[in-house]
């Protein structure tokens, strides 16, 4: 009977820990969405800066896990290079050790307390910022409530014969004792997927006088190695680079817990010496008081002296990782595809993604706006062609984009980002229709192939194809600047091409009613404006729909 009390009570507090930390990540990553933005938008090539940016966002989302997929989605959708993606990887281990400061603080039993203090701003707060306070306060408190719950289910193990001996073989003071310590923490991160709730089990253990600072020290080695398992799971179907980017962090850690191991008796009485009183003294009651501040210390020693000495091996890991990960024969097409569970991304760094996608779009509307203008002087089959596979392009990006932001949107998110979502979703339909306008004028330009439209209507319609374009180019400025973007000065040149372009019309009829041109050259031109009326619309769609939206900067 004490077994089964012992199994569900460590179950339930795991349960209750698990709730705590995704409420706290999901909060902070609402209140710090900005930040998070920021912090993304101002990587560079520099593998400092890298390794900062991982080490902040990591901080904020508390999961290095959570950071890993999202870079193995930045990577997959070559918005990061390798090298970059590695960086910000290696300070992600660096950030997820505040997770153990924050669960080893001696708080544990005021753990309700927070509870009460975060959830009425939780539920009845009507600002959006109080909202999240009481939300962080809640998951807090939470995850406090759930390592209490957990240390006093284990605390009857310190006097369970047949747990004592199963730990014995796990305490000695061997390299094989080690070696066994971190193979169990690498598997039971890999089954619970969360090294953040591992390292909280083996605080829990710990802190319960069942298991002694060494094996846990070892333990968290391992669970170094498991919490990678997710970002090798997400990067399963993703592009080569994005594979590279997943092995490139289980190798980092693998390399640096091998390198631990071989000093590893070394490394535990240095944590011993730099974290005062000792790690295993017990108290009155049983518990270990001191324990868990030393298992916070030795994982944030373990991963910034790994980090500091594989910094300068960057460019050799990044090549490494390309030697055992080949290009396939084929040519990879970059895509922007949902990189792991939707539970594993954060909104604000999704958003950046899809805002840089869109800008992609753009960039490749432009570039089909001018092979249309010259297939238009003169039809070249080639020309043609490449108009029709952008065509085919702008389709997958916006089926991609959609599918993508929708969902993402399945997260719990701001009302800002979901407005953002819902904006690009908008925007990236308007430039897909623009794309379809584009295809119909070269189409309609068959129909001509045995009486070209010369003269006056041609150059009229070159005019009005390059005022429409400009007008264009107007309202898609606001997807890079929206500060200076001026919505009323859209709306009055809008109004302007509207009625030059029932003025061209009507001029081309009154030519073709006097034998100038072939009747069919009237339906044919008519459908020519109108395309580019439509486009016109389309455009004017993009200005307002980001005029709703503060810009991300880039």
């Amino acid at each position: 009977m004490e077994t089964f009390t012992i199994i569900y009570s460590v179950l339930g507090g795991l349960g209750i820990f698990f709730y705590g930390m995704k409420q706290m990540s999901d909060s902070l990553q609402q209140a710090a969405s900005d930040v998070i933005t920021k912090v993304i938008n101002s990587l560079t090539s520099n593998r400092f800066l890298a390794v900062i940016v991982g080490m902040i966002v990591t901080m904020i989302v508390q999961s290095s896990s959570v950071t890993t997929v999202m870079v193995v989605g930045f990577v997959n959708a070559q918005l990061m290079s390798l090298t970059q993606a590695i960086g910000v990887i290696l300070g992600s281990n660096i950030g997820t050790t505040i997770t153990g400061w924050i669960i080893s603080i001696k708080i544990g039993k005021y753990g309700l307390l927070l509870i009460g203090l975060g959830i009425f701003p939780a539920l009845f707060a009507k600002n959006s910022k109080f909202k999240n306070i009481g939300r962080i306060f809640f998951g807090i408190g939470m995850v406090f409530f759930g390592l209490e719950i957990m240390s006093g289910a284990f605390k009857p193990l310190r006097t369970n014969q047949d747990f004592i001996n199963l730990v014995a073989y796990f305490s000695e003071p061997t390299y094989i004792s080690y070696i066994a310590s971190v193979l169990m923490g690498c598997f039971l991160t890999v089954i619970v997927q969360s090294s953040s709730a591992m390292l909280g089990i083996t605080i829990a253990l710990a802190s319960s006088g069942v298991i002694g600072f060494t094996t846990a020290a070892a333990l968290v080695l391992g669970e170094n190695i498991g919490t990678t398992i997710t970002a090798l799971l997400a990067s399963v179907g993703t592009s080569t680079n994005a594979k590279r980017a997943a092995r490139a962090h289980a190798l980092f850690n693998v390399f640096g817990v091998v390198l631990i191991l071989i000093i590893f008796p070394f490394y535990v009485d240095f944590v011993d010496w730099v974290i005062p009183q000792a790690a295993d003294a017990v108290a009155a009651d049983g518990t270990k008081p001191n324990i868990a501040q030393h298992i916070a210390a030795s994982h944030t020693l373990f991963n910034v002296s790994a980090t500091l000495f594989f910094i300068p091996f960057l460019g050799t890991l990044a090549r490494f990782v390309t030697r055992i990960t080949p290009d396939p024969a084929a040519k990879e097409t970059p895509r922007l595809i949902l990189v792991g569970e939707s539970s594993d991304i954060m909104p604000a760094t999704a958003i950046v993604q899809a805002d840089l996608e869109v800008k992609k779009m753009k960039e490749i509307i432009d570039r089909m706006y001018k092979v249309v203008r010259e297939y238009l002087n003169e039809a070249d089959p080639k020309k043609l062609a490449k108009i029709r596979d952008y065509e085919r392009i702008t389709d997958n990006i916006q089926k991609e984009v959609t599918l993508f932001l929708c969902k993402v949107m399945e997260r719990q998110m701001s009302s800002e980002q979901s407005l953002h979502s819902q904006t690009l979703i908008k925007v990236v339909d308007e430039l897909e229709s623009i794309a379809d306008y584009l295809e119909r004028i070269v189409s309609y330009k068959a129909r001509f192939q045995n009486d070209p439209t010369k003269g006056p209507s041609n150059d009229e319609y070159f005019e009005f194809m390059d005022e429409v374009w400009s007008f264009y180019l107007l309202c898609v400025e606001g997807l890079f600047n929206l500060k200076s973007f001026k919505i009323q000065e859209t709306f009055k040149k809008s109004e302007e091409l509207r009625i030059w372009a029932d003025d061209i019309r009507d001029k081309h009829i009154e030519r073709v009613s006097k034998g100038d041109y072939a009747p069919l050259t009237a339906l044919t031109y008519s459908d020519m404006v109108v395309a580019l009326r439509k486009i016109r619309a389309h455009a004017l769609n993009i200005s307002e729909a980001l005029s709703m939206i503060k810009p991300i900067e880039h």
